[in-house]
């Protein structure tokens, strides 16, 4: 039984060497950033009925090219739709830059690409908020929540998407 375990042993370590020789074994550095990266915040984690919150998206281009092109979506969560009570809207959008927040020029949050303004620099980020208006016959004691896909190109020719990237969600209380 011994010259078994052996074996096992001896083959184990013959397939780990040529793993680690020709580069496939894992590493153990830190996970490198996305060429694209998209973050949400929101300026308030709970509002009452009528009450508004604003959602800033962050796109960060960590790529060496410009992007060119953005594509992004946005849908509310499951838990979300599953509250047919919460009423809800975005009734405003903006970009910021450099000389102040300026109107989205896209048609709203089902196709929000265009509103980043791009082109963006290697290593710069755009930002635009949704202002998320509760209706005030909306339920209360629930959480809105979204989720992104999005997909950017690139000034070489190359892409990238990500998602889903989830909003923080925003708890509708009682007055």
């Amino acid at each position: 039984m011994r010259s078994t375990q052996m074996r096992r042993i001896g083959l184990a370590g013959i397939f780990a060497l040529v793993l680690a020789l020709f580069g496939l074994a894992p590493s153990a550095s830190a996970a490198e950033a996305g060429p694209t990266d998209l973050t949400f915040t929101t300026d308030s984690a709970t509002t009452t009925p009528g009450g508004t919150v604003n959602l800033s998206m962050t796109l960060t281009n960590n790529n060496t090219y410009d992007v060119w092109f953005i594509h992004q979506t946005i849908e509310p969560t499951w838990l979300t739709t599953q509250r047919p009570d919460l009423k809800y809207t975005f009734t405003g959008c903006s970009l910021a830059t450099a000389a102040g927040s300026v109107p989205c020029s896209g048609t709203g949050p089902a196709n929000l690409g265009t509103n980043y303004g791009a082109t963006i620099p290697p290593g710069q980020s755009r930002t635009v908020t949704l202002t998320l208006q509760v209706a005030a016959d909306s339920g209360c004691n629930g959480n809105i929540g979204f989720y992104s896909y999005f997909y950017a190109e690139f000034s070489d020719s190359t892409s990238t998407s990500g998602g889903p990237v989830y909003t923080p969600e925003t708890r509708v209380l009682c007055a």
